[in-house]
């Protein structure tokens, strides 16, 4: 089908209503078509020498894609480079492919625009220690503004878990441990970010449903046994907030298995709980390889497969951060006899719906020009200054406060006190990144001495929770 009878077809008709151009597409696609919409890739399997390949896109992408994992968190490029890539890719999906449906970019947010040149903000914990939900909304807009200028359109934030355990690793990630603190600022957050209207917002990501942070010991992936008081009143309440005042358009799953149940596979949690108790009506997506996880960390599935089906079953829409299980395996499934094709057609459509919701039709591409000069806005800086000054807080005070002026000079002791990197926070693009960057080199150095040995995990790509 050549790009000109593509642009005649119907879905390709902003004048049309949003439910009528889904159906439309949706009538036009393949099984293969369809299943790749349920997928993702990392933006460093499309590259070359960081710049993008069309052989290896070819590979990839040929039958088109849902999501690009995070072309500014997981790259060294700027945010003029990034805007390039993210247009580079879109005009291979639009221009390359049958059909030109072109992919959502996510990224990470925690603490602002998780990528080089972004603005750094506090850690949500410093945040929520303003007592200010119109900051953490100004906050959302900035970082709102960063993405979409560098192609982004869905961030993976905020963190809706509560600070249940302190021996849990991720408390900074959170609001705190009141829910009534963590929905006003939960709420702000998706606010700001998504705006009043999705096209020319970003879609926010509540996380993580439910219980991660009330993890056994305080361990990552722990199981959780939470009462149904403290299920229903405390934990629910933040994501209920952010679903029925925010409208949160997407949502991502948590690791463990709660009272028994594991969430990835838990029709009952994330379709009876999540849709038809809370009445969430947006995209449920995995956290990183929780799909892969309920086969070689829970045991649930036998294989990689099942996995795949007892997501999709679940409500899991989208597998990030890359493909491994949906994709080619849930077409066996389908042929197979496993699994129902509305359910596919179902996950398809609510993906669709969003990436109309937000323009990407209408709108693939950025301009990369002015892309710098909008990161480099100096009251970006300044509003990240003022949240920094009002989360500030004083436990106690001996009587050396306030200190006597003119000070001379002034000690700042502590492992940390000549380490500026160290004060941005686990969820900063310096942190993160140069996480990512060591565990991926090690993940392919062992790929390498293995590769002839299959492995439990059949992607080299390992990742970090999100």
């Amino acid at each position: 089908m050549s790009q000109g009878t593509v642009n005649k077809l119907p879905y390709r008709d902003p004048a049309r209503p949003v439910e009528a151009r889904v159906s439309d597409l949706l009538s036009r696609m393949t099984l293969e078509e369809k299943s790749a919409q349920l997928g993702s890739r990392w933006v460093y399997e499309l590259l070359k020498e960081m710049r993008f390949s069309e052989p290896k896109a070819r590979q990839l992408l040929g039958q088109g894609i849902g999501h690009i994992t995070r072309i500014g968190g997981a790259s060294s490029l700027g945010p003029k480079e990034s805007a390039e890539l993210a247009n580079a890719i879109q005009s291979f999906l639009i221009n390359e492919t049958r059909l030109g449906i072109p992919a959502i970019v996510h990224e990470e947010s925690c603490a602002g625009y998780m990528a080089l040149g972004a603005t750094c903000f506090p850690q949500a914990i410093g945040v929520a220690g303003t007592w200010d939900p119109d900051a953490v909304e100004r906050m959302g807009e900035v970082i709102r503004t960063q993405m979409r200028a560098c192609g982004a359109h869905h961030a993976l934030a905020p963190v809706l878990d509560l600070a249940w355990d302190p021996r849990w690793g991720r408390l900074e990630e959170t609001f705190g441990e009141d829910p009534t603190l963590v929905a006003h600022f939960g709420v702000a957050y998706v606010q700001g970010l998504q705006g009043n209207a999705l096209t020319g917002g970003v879609l926010a990501t509540g996380k993580h449903f439910i219980g991660h942070s009330a993890s056994e010991g305080g361990l990552h992936c722990a199981p959780v046994h939470l009462g149904q008081y403290e299920l229903h009143d405390l934990f629910l309440a933040p994501f209920q907030a952010a679903i029925r005042d925010a409208h949160l358009a997407t949502l991502m799953n948590s690791y463990p298995e709660l009272d028994g149940e594991v969430v990835a596979a838990s029709r009952q949690i994330l379709t009876g709980l999540l849709r038809e108790e809370l009445g969430f009506e947006g995209l449920i997506v995995s956290d990183y390889e929780a799909i892969l996880m309920l086969h070689t960390y829970h045991r649930l599935a036998p294989d990689l497969r099942r996995a795949a089906v007892l997501a999709l079953q679940a409500g899991i829409e989208v597998e990030l951060p890359t493909t491994v299980c949906y994709g080619d395996l849930l077409r066996q499934a389908l042929e197979a006899g496993e699994l129902e094709l509305e359910t596919i057609q179902q996950a398809v459509r609510r993906h669709l719906q969003l990436k109309f919701d937000i323009g990407l039709f209408d709108a693939p591409y950025v301009e990369a020009g002015p892309v710098e000069e909008i990161f480099a806005a100096s009251e970006n800086r300044t509003l990240a200054r003022e949240i920094a000054r009002k989360s500030l807080v004083l436990l106690k005070n001996d009587g050396v406060l306030p200190l006597e002026r003119p000070l001379k000079t002034l000690a700042v002791i502590g492992p940390n006190a000549h380490s500026g990197r160290n004060l941005l926070g686990a969820v900063s693009y310096t942190h993160l990144r140069a996480h990512e960057t060591v565990l991926d080199l090690v993940c392919r150095l062992l790929l390498e001495k293995k590769k002839t040995t299959r492995s439990d995990t059949p992607s080299a790509q390992r990742a970090e929770p999100c």
